[in-house]
């Protein structure tokens, strides 16, 4: 250990001894700059001299572990980041334009990152313990936490941030990242706004949140839009927008709110559209009949490796639903529901592009949608708006 090591460890106890006094809940650069303010009191008062460099580094370290995350704040700040990976407190990764990379840095021990991590856990207003070693919040600036510890993790504890833009992309800017071709807009543009059924599918970190975001932008700004998510990620530039949450049962247990509840509510809310951030469980029933009785133009996303598996995996979960229903009354209701199937890859190089756009055709089943396809599927849909 460094002789800075050796004096960050030492001040890092004295602010955290000074932290019970200071408001937790003001302003986070305010926060900041009180406790830069004290430490330097504190250099001050036991005359310790640093060259300037080494005393901005302190500063910086010390108060990122009084009231930030420690080691990866800076990379919180880093507006490239998407994604930050702890697999322990040695293993430090970050995704930056789709790829990971291993970062120079880590944590002092297990213990620093179960601290750092019932900070975050807690700034999402949940709990983690040895009772309750698993768990996922959203952070209140969007980003996405799951984090574990032992027993369940064997080599020290998790930490999984997966972080937002603050302003979400546009089609515009993934035409220009090349995920989504000139025509392939105009094409799911028409689609949306004639009110197909839309499912964005592929697999984890493919980019299906993201253009469910873009795609939504299409809609009417005069309709009423409900979203349904677990963790709210959709952004909406419209006025008329409901957003729903899911909620977690509590440390005893109670008070959980199922995505499958929300959905069933959102029926009730006079939605014009209704979009489901992810459906991964037995609200698949719930949105289909969504989607046959009346809601036309819904959007959803689903993890599959294909559009034919993104039909199977809803049919599957529809399933699950405990109602019981005969599998082929729940195939033709995922056959009447949805018309067109996006399906979205990650390359090895982190590009995000869209493979396939597929249309559900009476005769094959599903096949590459154009023109002439959706047209009919508008008709089929909602004939009034095909005229």
């Amino acid at each position: 250990m460094s002789a800075l090591d050796d004096i960050a460890r030492r001040y890092r106890v004295l602010v955290r001894d000074e932290m019970a006094v200071v408001p937790a809940d003001g302003d986070a650069r305010a926060l900041r700059r009180i406790v830069a303010g004290r430490l330097r009191e504190l250099l001050a008062r036991d005359r310790v001299v640093l060259p300037a460099a080494a005393l901005e580094r302190l500063v910086e370290e010390v108060v990122d572990d009084a009231v930030g995350l420690g080691p990866i704040e800076p990379l919180m700040r880093d507006p490239t980041v998407t994604e930050v990976i702890a697999n322990g407190p040695a293993a430090v990764y970050v995704e930056r334009a789709g790829r990971l990379t291993r970062e120079p840095i880590r944590f002092r021990d297990g213990e620093h990152l179960r601290q750092v991590i019932e900070r975050v856990v807690g700034a999402g207003g949940r709990r983690i313990d040895a009772g309750s070693p698993m768990v996922d919040v959203r952070l209140p600036d969007g980003s996405r936490v799951n984090a574990v510890l032992a027993p369940l993790a064997l080599d020290g504890p998790l930490l999984t941030i997966r972080r937002f833009p603050n302003e979400p992309m546009r089609v515009a800017d993934l035409v220009e990242l090349g995920t989504i071709a000139p025509q392939q807009v105009d094409l799911l543009g028409t689609a949306v706004r004639r009110r197909v059924n839309i499912v964005v599918s592929g697999g984890t970190g493919t980019g299906k949140t993201t253009l469910l975001n873009a795609l939504a932008a299409f809609i009417d700004p005069d309709e009423r839009i409900v979203t349904v998510e677990d963790a709210a990620e959709l952004r909406l530039p419209q006025r008329n927008v409901a957003r729903l949450e899911s909620r977690p049962p509590n440390v005893e247990g109670r008070g959980e709110v199922t995505l499958r509840a929300l959905v069933r509510n959102a029926l009730r809310m006079r939605p014009d559209r209704i979009l489901v951030g992810e459906v991964r469980g037995g609200e698949a029933i719930d949105m289909l009949q969504a989607m046959n009785t009346g809601h036309d133009g819904s959007l959803t996303t689903v993890h599959a490796s294909s559009p034919a598996d993104a039909l199977r995996r809803i049919e599957t979960m529809a399933l699950m639903s405990g109602l019981d229903l005969p599998h082929a009354a729940v195939r033709e209701q995922v056959r009447a529901a949805i018309d067109v199937v996006v399906h979205l890859v990650r390359g090895a190089d982190g590009a995000r592009t869209i493979r396939r756009i597929d249309g559900r055709d009476p005769a094959s089943g599903l096949r590459s949608l154009d023109a002439q396809l959706l047209e009919q599927l508008v008709e089929e849909r909602c004939p009034t708006s095909a005229a």
